[in-house]
């Protein structure tokens, strides 16, 4: 644990920023000058993602919520999604741990981000009670997240265009995990979340389908090559229905991954402490040891994306077209 600690703090001060394009932003026609989206457009869906953030503030979690806060209030967001590992470093034991003011009610306390979250679940999290996660709801509106996976749509302002959000529950397809060690994960049935989640994306009539899951499906961190077995439980279906986006955390970096196929793939496990990247992949554009997070306007035809860093900065954007 104290090697563990250590090599946190030492990944803290030394980060390895490494970009397959060029380091400058890519300015969005409607960005300003300092390369930030402008005030939200009427006929946008715009929400901010992070990943791997309950720290009770520590590694960077309040200057990231910070940055948040102000992406929020310039261009005020409809949700928050979390790709998982909500609490470190063992979920949380009740509805009354004390996680949820350390690490969540006290460290994103702004009046811009008091919108719903909507939340997946880590490895970590199974460390403590995934059903405490499903409750808090109860205590905290803002807390939106009532299932382990779980969809909704939504219309996107000004079209007659919808979007899908669904919420998948990677854990259980990870075979690294120890399942004795994880509260609930043997008792999950990965054949009945695959059929559900090709009911939900064969029958939906969204234009765009965005998934967010904790395992990524590519990567260029530290632990790229464990995830081989989620990749292939759940790549036929992704492609088969042409998921737009997935988004992901577990890698503590950020990350935008494009291989052959529909699927744009972003890794955003940065929402705290980081750690170093390994070589980058053929199909990599973007990687960055770097906490921050990740914002999106998405339009009827046309999803614009940023990743900003725990200091304010850009250090990336794209604009996907439908």
């Amino acid at each position: 644990m104290k090697n563990y600690l250590k090599g946190f703090i030492w990944m803290s001060c030394c980060f390895a920023l490494v970009c397959s394009c060029s380091h400058a932003p890519h300015l969005t026609d409607d960005a300003d000058k300092t390369g930030r989206l402008s005030l939200k457009n009427e006929n946008s869906i715009n929400f901010l993602l992070l990943g791997d953030w309950g720290r009770s503030g520590s590694f960077y979690q309040k200057n990231v919520a910070n940055q948040m806060r102000v992406a929020a209030d310039k261009r005020p967001v409809d949700f928050v999604f979390s790709m998982g590992d909500n609490f470190y470093p063992a979920g949380v034991s009740s509805t009354d741990d004390e996680g949820w003011r350390e690490s969540f009610e006290d460290v994103y306390s702004f009046k811009s981000l008091n919108v719903p979250w909507y939340s997946v679940f880590g490895n970590h999290d199974y460390g403590g009670s995934i059903q405490a996660q499903l409750d808090y709801g109860k205590i905290n509106q803002r807390w939106a997240t009532k299932e382990r996976y779980y969809s909704f749509e939504k219309l996107i302002p000004g079209s007659t265009q919808k979007v899908l959000f669904i919420f998948i529950d990677t854990n259980p397809f990870d075979p690294t995990l120890n399942h004795r060690s994880h509260s609930d994960l043997a008792m999950q049935d990965t054949a009945a979340q695959k059929k559900w989640m090709q009911q939900v994306l064969s029958s939906s009539t969204a234009n765009w389908k965005i998934m967010i899951g904790h395992h990524p499906l590519f990567s260029t961190g530290a632990r790229k090559a464990q995830f081989p077995s989620v990749r292939n439980s759940l790549l036929p279906l992704i492609t088969k229905y042409h998921v737009n986006a997935y988004f992901s955390g577990h890698e503590h970096d950020l990350e935008y991954q494009k291989p052959d196929g529909p699927t744009h793939y972003f890794v955003n496990g940065a929402g705290s402490a980081v750690r170093p990247l390994q070589s980058n992949e053929s199909y990599t554009r973007f990687a960055a040891s770097d906490p921050g997070f990740m914002s999106v306007q998405l339009m009827h035809d046309t999803m614009h994306l940023q990743i900003i860093n725990y200091r304010g900065r850009q250090l990336f954007s794209t604009s996907i077209a439908q």
